[in-house]
């Protein structure tokens, strides 16, 4: 559940978080907080501080009364006292815009993994394993030795096997921002790729004027 008044700001958000595997309720104020908590029966939620009608403090009071749903506040408001009434309201987050979407996709896998809604990943695809916790990714019996943004980037890629993503979303879901030099994502997928398949078939493939696609 995300709910910020902002359009662009809730539409791009939104936007990262369905590319990153969460189905999202975005909502311009909480006018229905209610029938979404019971509806929609979200695993997190996103406030904004500053909303129409009843503040994301006020609705933060509403969920902490209901239930035991992680609560991250997504604000420009930055001061010390606001992040205290922030917390004091329930949050068990306060994050402050602008926010790279990485950084965001962390803290809230972060706060879904403390309240036992998500479990550490191990991804596969093939004979293609990547264990997030332990930091191994291993394709059949050979173990790869991966950069940290390697790292990410299969991560990525594995999340979304049989999508086909753009430099633009791999960019912002890896890097963290959007102005780019553009060889970067090309160079990383390419050492990526001569990593993986010294050890197998091709896994990334190219969709030319479209981007990426990771597939068996």
């Amino acid at each position: 559940m995300f709910i910020e008044d902002d359009d662009a700001v809730r539409n791009a958000i939104a936007i990262e978080l369905r590319a990153a595997g969460y189905v999202v309720q975005a909502e311009v104020d909480g006018s229905s907080l209610e029938e979404l908590a019971e509806g929609f029966r979200p695993d997190i939620a996103i406030l904004d501080v500053m909303l129409p009608g009843r503040s994301g403090f006020d609705l933060a009071h509403v969920l902490r009364n209901k239930s035991d749903l992680p609560i991250l506040f997504l604000t420009a408001k930055d001061a010390v006292s606001s992040r205290l009434a922030g917390f004091s309201a329930g949050a068990d987050d306060y994050v402050i815009k602008p926010v790279a979407v990485e950084e965001l996709l962390a803290r809230l896998r972060a706060l879904l993994r403390r309240s036992g809604r998500l479990e550490a990943e191990v991804l596969e695809v093939g004979d293609l394993i990547l264990d997030e916790p332990a930091r191994v990714v291993r394709r059949g019996d050979t173990m790869l030795e991966l950069t940290p943004i390697e790292f990410q980037l299969l991560g990525f890629l594995m999340r979304n096997r049989g999508v086909v993503l753009s430099r633009l979303q791999i960019m912002s879901q890896v890097w963290g921002y959007e102005e780019h030099d553009p060889n970067l994502v090309p160079v990383h997928m390419g050492n990526l790729r001569r990593k993986l398949e010294a050890s197998g078939p091709r896994l990334i493939h190219t969709i030319r004027g479209h981007g990426y696609v990771l597939r068996a």
